[in-house]
């Protein structure tokens, strides 16, 4: 197979209260040598609980967390993430989302862009990065 699927899940068991019925995974490995993040937030990946409602920075924390594991688990790491894409559902929550995103970043340089968007998936979530990585040979 071209590609590795990590953590599959179909949306009519994370979001029921959407009605969809989409197959999604959380990461996919392409060819072994590159590794494509969705979307992650402040939420718990084996409850699928939201964590840290209303705190900017604590859900970018919690963010940063995900994709760490999400790396490792693809084989990846933190050094090797290329580009991340962030959306926040308020200007004024970017101080405090690139403060602890930074501390994830320390040395890494990825290319970097930022949204502001009027939501998210869910309402109490304020902050989504996506990650981009290659793993290393």
């Amino acid at each position: 197979m071209a590609h590795t699927r990590l953590r599959k899940f179909n949306t009519r068991d994370t979001y029921p209260e959407q009605k969809l019925d989409n197959d999604l995974c959380q990461a996919v490995v392409a060819r072994g040598t590159m590794v494509f993040l969705r979307g992650q937030v402040s939420q718990d990946l084996e409850t699928r609980e939201s964590l840290h409602t209303g705190d900017a920075g604590k859900q970018t924390e919690k963010t940063m967390q995900n994709i760490k594991m999400l790396l490792e688990e693809a084989g990846s790491s933190m050094d090797h993430i290329c580009r991340i894409v962030v959306y926040l559902t308020d200007i004024r929550y970017r101080d405090a989302v690139y403060q602890e995103m930074g501390k994830w970043l320390k040395g890494v340089h990825p290319c970097s862009t930022g949204v502001v968007v009027d939501a998210l998936a869910r309402p109490e979530w304020v902050v989504e990065v996506e990650a981009t990585a290659v793993i290393p040979e």
